[in-house]
């Protein structure tokens, strides 16, 4: 995950000084966007929330069988404790 960007100084000098740098390029404004990282835009749309692979579609090519046994398997672990 990229890192988050500092809130802007309050300070009016410092303002001013971060925008003559954000203007100069000695400042990053904004965070990279998916394109300019090399990343496939289609890509990075199914990884957003609504995308159509993930746990919906692994929920539907499960028996139900399988889909308790992984929940039963998951309950243990929860509740085990470490013992």
């Amino acid at each position: 995950m990229a890192e988050k960007r500092p809130k802007r100084p309050r300070d009016p000098n410092q303002w001013a000084k971060l925008m003559v740098d954000i203007v100069s390029g000695e400042a990053k404004d904004r965070e990279p966007t998916a394109t300019t990282q090399g990343k496939n835009p289609a890509a990075v749309a199914l990884g957003r929330k609504g995308g159509k692979k993930g746990g919906l579609a692994r929920a539907k090519a499960l028996s139900g069988k399988k889909r308790t046994a992984i929940a039963r398997k998951a309950a243990r672990a929860r509740w085990s404790h470490g013992d």
